[in-house]
């Protein structure tokens, strides 16, 4: 049994919040893969079962707040009997910009409170999926931050990110968490711009030299210009910016 774990706070007041993007997170998969069944209320939490890349799977978002949601996250752990890697936690990060994810196993809770609550209960060693919700700037702007809904235009970033962390999941259920964050990063990562074509037109000729300014020419040679000079120059001519 994996243990999938959205974090967020219940109701439709934080629906929205940046601190509720574990429960986003966590509604995607269950939207994307039809192998769950209906979201039901068990271990203080809605939670939904299923089969991910052949492994028996649990979705949980707590609903204890989120300074408890360790309350919740350790009654399933008890009951089915599992270690701390079997759990991965989804989960709102300052310290990320907008869109960027990180997987990690074990660690500190970095002054996340759920993450606080979750190790005061099974320990540190489970995985963390940390979606970055960029910093305000200011540590007095940190709680009106991430209880604030986010902005329409991160709509661009989020929709995008929570379809490939839920096409992806079945990655984090088996367990290659490595795996699962490359193919993340390949399905967000921006589209590089195509290079501008260098320019291939023939350049225009060097003004003639003067007879003042002509060096003397080698006996038994013409003073036109050789085919390695012409090479050269094509070689190392300008070229489009990248």
């Amino acid at each position: 049994m994996r243990l999938i774990v959205g974090l967020g706070n219940p109701g439709p007041k934080y629906e929205r919040n940046r601190h509720n993007v574990g429960f986003m997170a966590a509604d995607a998969i269950h939207r994307r893969h039809a192998a769950f069944g209906p979201w039901r209320a068990r271990f203080q939490s809605e939670v939904c079962e299923g089969v991910l890349g052949g492994e028996k799977t649990l979705l949980m978002k707590p609903q204890t707040y989120m300074n408890e949601s360790g309350r919740a996250v350790g009654e399933a752990v008890r009951f089915f009997k599992l270690s701390p890697e079997d759990v991965c936690v989804l989960y709102d990060e300052l310290d990320l910009a907008p869109g960027k994810t990180r997987m990690k196993q074990g660690g500190g809770h970095g002054g996340h409170n759920g993450l606080r609550s979750i190790s005061a209960h099974i320990g540190t060693d489970y995985r963390r999926l940390r979606i970055g919700i960029g910093h305000p700037g200011r540590k007095e702007l940190v709680t009106h931050w991430v209880l604030g809904d986010f902005a329409k235009a991160d709509r661009d970033w989020l929709e995008p990110l929570l379809d490939a962390i839920a096409a992806e999941a079945p990655l984090l259920a088996e367990g290659k968490d490595s795996q699962f964050a490359n193919r993340i990063h390949l399905a967000t990562a921006p589209e590089k711009p195509a290079k501008p074509k260098a320019d291939r037109k023939a350049k225009p000729d060097a003004p003639a030299q003067t007879e003042s300014d002509a060096p003397p020419a080698t006996p038994g040679q013409g003073s036109k210009k050789g085919p390695l000079a012409e090479g050269l120059k094509r070689l190392f001519g300008s070229k489009g910016s990248e």
